[in-house]
């Protein structure tokens, strides 16, 4: 059986625990890896690494991070098959949608490429007499980021190049369901001339988390996962000191307006709801249809659903691939089994949907409910699966009004002709990313991801401006320095007297 282990100071750390946790290949169901879950004192041993590394690294030049950084792009575009591919076999995802995961990833290694314009300061001469007045942003130290199992790429990249690219040295504490991209990520880093302690990953479960929240040498935390844990790394962090981005759960919302293209609206809807069997922050898991158009636009989501393949994620074949652990795939399927007692109509019911030949593996088919009430488990609850609610409202108004009501806020979309409307949308709804006829508004990489209400805690974005602000503190500098004409009597600079 493969074991994956710590990645610390430079070279690969067996496990000292004796903990471990088992890795599933979600498409047979078979445990094929054991990772090792760290001890508080392997987590206190990364961080020593990562704090001892800063001594050095937090001064280098930018040349030597950039140069790094920029060998570092092209080792992961070499790799991104590689890398797919232990998505694929651990996640559960299709080869296509892991290699997607991955160019998304790198989108923040090429922004980290450029920190040199990010990390410019500002100068105002002149304030007063003599005196000037500069301001820049200096790193933080060792800092921390603590990612979740559906994007076991993309999540960590969103993080460590740009902290370490502003200077600071990175612990990781990614998913223990999906464990071995992230080592993949560090041991290239490393290939590509990055420094030993500068990036370190160290797995593990409740324990590494606690740890990392509680160790005085850790100055932030970066964190993505359910509204819950958001909600309790920001608390716990914050309670000791440390600067805190965390980000939650959603409950995204398509608003679909009768004027808008059905067929592309279909298309959306069935991309955004099913792509990645669901297991993604951003996917939309609400249609609010508008007006006389529901029926219509449910029958064009039933009739797309039903066509697409799932199957196993190493099959070029397959579209869809299964949930992530059996576990995670009954909690799914109970909210499609309970929904008609709560009001909805089931349109498409993929609970009891097998795959030939991996029977034992964790599917789940895609399932459509219609008429879903607002106080219904399956509208309330962040489901996480291919899942996709539809309610309807009467008005644009009634539509927003819905939406707004949510206690998440992180991505909403609208599908309309009318530009009036969308720029109305964009003002009046309350989410951190909105989309205009684009069902995933996931910013690229030099803008900032994030949400709003109990999709984020703590007053940063992640990555783009956000992100570099994040890794870095501000500090202003005033000086005020004499004129050499006003040298002492018996030193002549050669600078004429103006007084």
């Amino acid at each position: 059986m493969k074991t994956v282990n710590h990645w610390i100071g430079g070279k690969t750390v067996e496990g000292a625990s004796g903990n471990w946790g088992p890795v599933t290949d979600p498409a047979t169901g078979a445990v094929t890896t054991q990772v090792a879950l760290a001890s508080v004192e392997e987590v206190d041993a990364a961080v020593t690494a990562a704090r001892s590394a800063y001594a050095t690294w937090g001064t280098s030049s930018l040349a030597q991070r950039t140069g790094i950084l920029f060998r570092y792009r092209a080792l992961l575009d070499a790799h991104r098959d590689d890398i797919a591919a232990l998505i694929t076999a651990e996640h559960g995802k299709v080869h296509s949608d892991a290699l997607g995961e991955v160019a998304r990833g790198l989108e923040i290694v090429e922004l980290a490429c450029g920190i040199t314009t990010q990390l410019k300061g500002e100068l105002s001469t002149q304030v007063a007499s003599r005196v000037d007045v500069s301001s820049i942003r200096q790193p933080l130290g060792v800092v921390a980021g603590i990612t979740p199992f559906n994007f076991p790429a993309m999540v960590p990249m969103w993080m460590f190049p740009l902290a370490i690219a502003c200077g600071n040295t990175f612990v990781l504490k990614p998913s223990e369901k999906d464990p071995s991209a992230a080592n993949l990520l560090a041991e290239l880093a490393s290939e590509a001339g990055l420094p030993d302690g500068v990036l370190n990953v160290v797995h593990g479960d409740k324990v590494a988390v606690d740890a990392l929240l509680a160790h005085p040498d850790v100055s932030a935390v970066s964190f993505v996962g359910s509204t819950p844990i958001a909600r309790y790394i920001h608390t716990t962090a914050s309670a000791n000191h440390k600067r805190v981005q965390a980000l939650g759960g959603a409950k995204n919302h398509m608003l679909v307006l009768p004027d808008a293209d059905l067929d592309a609206a279909a298309d959306a809807a069935v991309s955004a709801a099913y792509g990645s069997a669901g297991e993604r922050c951003m996917a939309i898991s609400a249609v609010v249809a508008v007006s006389s158009i529901a029926d219509e636009l449910v029958e064009k989501i039933r009739e797309r659903a039903e066509k697409i393949k799932i199957g196993p994620g190493d099959d070029p074949t397959s579209e869809m691939g299964p949930l992530i652990t059996k576990a995670h795939r009954d909690k799914v399927a109970s909210y499609v089994t309970g929904a008609a007692a709560q009001g909805a109509k089931v349109v498409l019911n993929g609970t009891g949907h097998t795959v030939d030949g991996f029977e034992d593996g964790h599917w789940m088919g895609l399932s459509l409910l219609d008429h879903v009430s607002t106080d219904s488990d399956a509208y309330r609850d962040e489901i996480f699966g291919p899942v996709l609610c539809v309610l309807r409202a009467e008005t644009y108004e009634e539509g927003v009004a819905l939406i707004n009501a949510s206690p998440f806020g992180n991505g909403t979309a609208i599908f309309t002709r009318d530009g009036g409307a969308a720029r109305r949308f964009q003002l009046e709804i309350e989410a951190g990313m909105v989309g205009v006829n684009v069902p995933i508004p996931v910013p690229v990489g030099y803008h900032s991801f994030g949400g709003w209400k109990d999709s984020l805690f703590g007053d940063h974005h992640i990555y783009g401006n956000d992100g570099v602000h994040f890794y870095t503190r501000g500090k202003v500098v005033t000086t005020r320095w004499p004129d050499p004409s006003d040298a002492p009597t018996g030193v002549d600079l050669g600078f004429p007297r103006n007084h």
